[in-house]
């Protein structure tokens, strides 16, 4: 189904952007694990909408409510299940996009493939307001993942082709230095990304961008071969973040020479000098840490006048974009990214830890 994910996990996220409710069940989590409800809503923070000028001015509180799944603190070994409630919704301001799509958007796609029952209010449930629910799932996921010491970090690497932030160091990516408020490296950056922005919404536009996301303490030996590979695995839940439209691991340099990652031993360890493969060679982790980049491509709910037409009278027709949308949502898609790392890497982990209980009871 294509509202799930995972292999020895499985989320499934539900709901539309001006439903009643948004919300997610994750299934195959151990028991016994502990849950920090501040931890998981300051990380929901980061996500949520209507708190600063980069972003949509619908509020939502974005605060989860528990049906399942944890007690007293901890995963009870049941599916966990959590909703988040809509209170902050105009659906008549989506009325006339089930006749005129936006260019750029799901809308005509879905009506094709839907015959016009999908709900077209707020994006329906092609809406990034259902990135709300992955990040509970992702911030339960990072918790347990850095109770192992893996850690995961994200930031804006550029807002359109003009703002640059700095990489991350390959070998040893500064997550701990990440800004808070707007995720950089740089804050001078930072600045100038914000001004990108502002400017760009004064003119009735939107921009993209690209994210630079780094996990650190990772083992050996994590991912599969051919289709089972960590980039694989990654690629499947980031491309489901809606206005993802390229992902690229490491970086590739133009001779084998300068690509290849010499190997060192450091104090009994083995590592590599560099690290342009991004920590995975053959679908694997190779205990360096692993990077990648995402581009994310401009919101298509913009206020300038654009063309499109009418499926009910089968002419050409200029539309105006009405609602509530960030001007660039490439700053909010941040903890998404993280969120949905954590997922697949915290479900790769699973995978191996059953294999090696089987093999220990001499199943395999």
């Amino acid at each position: 189904m294509s509202s799930t994910y995972g292999e020895s996990l499985k989320l499934s996220i539900f709901g539309q952007s001006h439903g009643p409710a948004i919300g997610m069940t994750l299934d195959g989590i151990p028991a016994g694990l502990p849950v920090d409800f501040d931890k998981l809503q300051q990380f929901l923070n980061r996500r949520a909408p209507g708190q600063n000028d980069w972003s949509t001015p619908r509020k939502e509180e974005d605060r989860p409510e528990f049906l399942a799944g944890i007690l007293d603190g901890f995963t009870c070994g049941a599916p966990i299940a959590a909703v988040i409630h809509n209170n902050n919704t105009r659906s008549g301001d989506y009325d006339n996009l089930k006749d005129c799509p936006r260019p750029g958007h799901a809308d005509y796609t879905a009506q094709v493939k839907y015959g016009g029952f999908q709900d077209a209010a707020g994006g329906g449930h092609f809406s990034g307001r259902l990135t709300a629910p992955l990040c509970i799932a992702g911030s339960l996921c990072k918790q347990w993942l850095e109770e192992m010491g893996i850690h995961i970090g994200a930031h804006i690497l550029s807002i359109g082709n003009d703002t640059f932030d700095r990489n991350f160091n390959q070998v040893s990516p500064e997550i701990d230095r990440i800004e808070i408020n707007f995720p950089v490296l740089d804050p001078d950056c930072g600045e100038k990304m914000r001004e990108r922005i502002a400017s760009t919404k004064e003119q009735g536009d939107s921009v993209g961008g690209k994210i630079e996301c780094a996990i650190t303490g990772l083992p050996v030996g994590i991912g599969e071969p051919m289709f089972g590979g960590v980039e694989s695995r990654i690629a499947q839940i980031i491309y489901g973040i809606p206005a993802v439209k390229g992902l690229s691991f490491g970086e590739i340099l133009p001779t084998g020479s300068e690509n290849n990652d010499a190997f060192l031993m450091e104090s009994g360890k083995i590592q590599t000098e560099t690290n342009h493969c991004g920590g995975i060679l053959g679908g694997i982790t190779n205990g360096m840490p692993v990077i990648f980049q995402v581009a994310m491509k401009p919101t298509p709910s913009i206020p300038k006048p654009q063309q499109s037409f009418s499926l009910r009278k089968g002419v050409n027709q200029e539309l105006v974009v009405k609602g509530r949308h960030d001007p660039c949502i490439v700053p909010r898609a941040v903890p998404v990214v993280e969120a949905a790392a954590a997922i697949a890497i915290y479900d790769m982990i699973l995978g191996n830890t059953q294999t090696s209980r089987r093999k220990s009871h001499g199943i395999e």
